[in-house]
């Protein structure tokens, strides 16, 4: 049986709001990559649903800087 990888609503919500305001931003995820120190497959991973990768918070905080914003701006008012 093969296992599925599923990424939690809280993870999925963190990403989506990355997503939108890099493009909002009209930044590549290799510009993101470049600002994180990462790969841009790395990236490419985190915004696949097919793969477990996600961000940290270490990673939010660095996004806060290149967006502009605060960290929290990527966590939902409410619980999920």
């Amino acid at each position: 049986m093969a296992y599925k990888i599923q990424k939690s609503k809280i993870d999925w919500y963190i990403i989506t709001e990355v997503i939108n305001k890099r493009m909002k931003g009209e930044y590549t995820q290799e510009d993101v990559a470049i600002h994180l120190n990462l790969s841009t497959g790395f990236i490419g991973q985190v915004e696949s649903p097919s793969s477990r990768a996600k961000y940290n918070n270490q990673h939010l905080n660095e996004l806060a800087k290149l967006f502009k914003c605060s960290p929290r701006d990527f966590l939902p008012e409410n619980p999920l």
